[in-house]
């Protein structure tokens, strides 16, 4: 089993995404964050929705990304307040976040 851990968060993004998507409403986004450059992460963009992606919708989108939940791991979520240099008013954030390691024989 690797033993290399890594972060992994999801956000809803309002004001477009850390990877060339489309524009067309707010869409979840779910990056592994490692070394290196933010343009080269792994990332998931789900389509334009402000639904929450369900357990299993995140679990397939990690497999898809080459990564799977670490030992014992559960997803945490976090509030903050929006930055202030975006066109529109602040307003609250939810992040959520999880250890995450390579898939066995997976292309991370």
């Amino acid at each position: 089993m690797s033993k290399q851990i890594f972060g992994a968060q999801m956000s809803l993004r309002c004001c477009g995404t850390t990877s060339a998507a489309t524009a067309g409403g707010s869409r979840w986004q779910l990056y592994v964050a490692m070394s290196g450059l933010v343009s080269e992460w792994p990332t998931f963009t789900w389509p334009p929705t402000a639904e929450i992606p369900t357990l299993e919708e995140r679990a397939r989108a990690l497999a898809d990304l080459g990564f799977t939940l670490a030992e014992g791991v559960e997803w945490e979520w976090t509030e903050h307040a929006g930055p202030d240099y975006h066109p529109h008013p602040a307003r609250v954030l939810m992040l959520c976040s999880a250890k995450v390691r390579p898939l066995e024989g997976g292309g991370a």
